[in-house]
Formats: C-alpha cells, sequence, structure tokens
C-alpha cells in the first residue's frame, strides 16, 4: 500500500551553517520542503485533527534545527530535520530537501545548492515483535 503525503514546501530561515567561517558568522537563508509518509485515513475519514501530523509541530521542529546548533554541511541539518520529525510526529518516512540559496561558489550563477534525504522510521500503530535472535522488529 502507498503511503499518503503530507509536504510543507517553501519554509524560509535563517541560520549559520557552512564550511567557511563566514557562512557559520554571518549566517544566511536556507529554504525547506518535508515531505511526510503518513497514513491520513483516520483523520480524513473522521475529520478529526488528533488523528493528523501537526502542521505546526512540523514547522516549528524544523525551525529548531535550521535557526539552532549551527552544523557545517546541509546533509546534516536535513539529517537532524528528518530525526526531529520521526521521533516526534506519527509518520513512516521524512523526505528532507534544505536548499543553500546563496552558496559561496566562486562566479557560479545558480538558484541554489541542496541536499535530499529520504529517512523511515517505525511503522506507526504496528505492534513490535521479537525475532529468534532477540531482536525487536516491526510486524507488517
Amino acid at each position: 500500500m502507498a503511503d499518503d503525503k503530507i509536504i510543507l514546501t517553501g519554509m524560509l530561515f535563517y541560520g549559520h551553517h557552512g564550511v567557511t567561517d563566514e557562512e557559520q558568522r554571518l549566517g544566511q537563508r536556507f529554504l525547506v520542503d518535508v515531505e511526510l509518509e503518513t497514513d491520513t485515513r483516520a483523520a480524513g475519514q473522521r475529520d478529526d485533527i488528533t488523528q493528523a501530523v501537526n502542521y505546526a509541530a512540523v514547522y516549528l521542529s524544523t525551525k529548531e534545527v535550521v535557526e539552532g546548533e549551527s552544523r557545517r554541511l546541509i546533509e546534516a541539518v536535513a539529517e537532524g530535520i528528518a530525526s526531529r520529525i520521526l521521533e516526534e510526529q506519527p509518520v513512516r518516512g521524512a523526505r528532507v530537501r534544505v536548499t543553500k540559496p546563496s552558496p559561496p561558489i566562486p562566479g557560479a550563477v545558480l538558484s541554489g545548492a541542496a541536499v535530499e534525504i529520504y529517512r523511515r522510521g517505525e511503522v506507526v500503530g504496528k505492534p513490535q515483535k521479537e525475532t529468534l535472535d532477540g531482536e525487536k522488529t516491526t510486524a507488517v
């Protein structure tokens, strides 16, 4: 079964990430898109917000990561966002794109440099079972 998706696009934040000292000191804008895999049926069929992913919380978590601790790589920023969302929200997977609109590439003419990652979390609502060797796995 294909998962439903919730997509937040064009989130713009100011952070202090980058390899150079100037990027870390001065900061710059970062554009973030998040695509979340989840099952929206319960929320949609019941029109029940308590069954839905909290868009505002996803936005605030993303903002806190981007505007928080300085990181050298946008890959690390994307990992921080994905990890936080997977811990806090009832989602199966998170695709995160972080774009640096003004990368410090001498002589370059481009609209930005970006990284996109996809991470999966536990399958929400599925109990875990123990394997013969004692490891826990998600029942499917």
